[in-house]
């Protein structure tokens, strides 16, 4: 098999563990062990419990996978016209 060929799964995270784990209920029922992709590192994306994730795994082991997408629900709901602000609402400065 190539290295390209990889599950993909959607799931949520049930709960946080420590050293950057997290206990993700699959779809499809199962529970597996996941930690966050490099790229989520970088960019610090988190995750917490409730959060809908995609999970990479690998045939070879269906037990561990990686998070490689956040699905963020709550992305756009802020009124027209609303400026991101900073600490206490005020807008940054620049």
């Amino acid at each position: 098999m190539a290295k390209e060929e990889l599950l993909e799964f959607e799931g949520s995270v049930q709960e946080v563990l420590p050293d950057g784990r997290f206990r993700v209920q699959l779809d499809n029922g199962h529970t597996i062990i996941a930690y966050t992709a490099g790229r989520m590192k970088r960019n610090r994306i988190k995750a917490i419990a409730g959060d809908k994730v995609k999970v990479e795994m690998t045939p070879y082991d269906l037990d561990k996978g990686r998070i490689t997408f956040r699905h963020n629900p709550g992305a756009g709901t802020r009124p027209p016209g609303a400026r991101k602000g900073g600490p206490g609402g005020r807008p940054f400065r620049r």
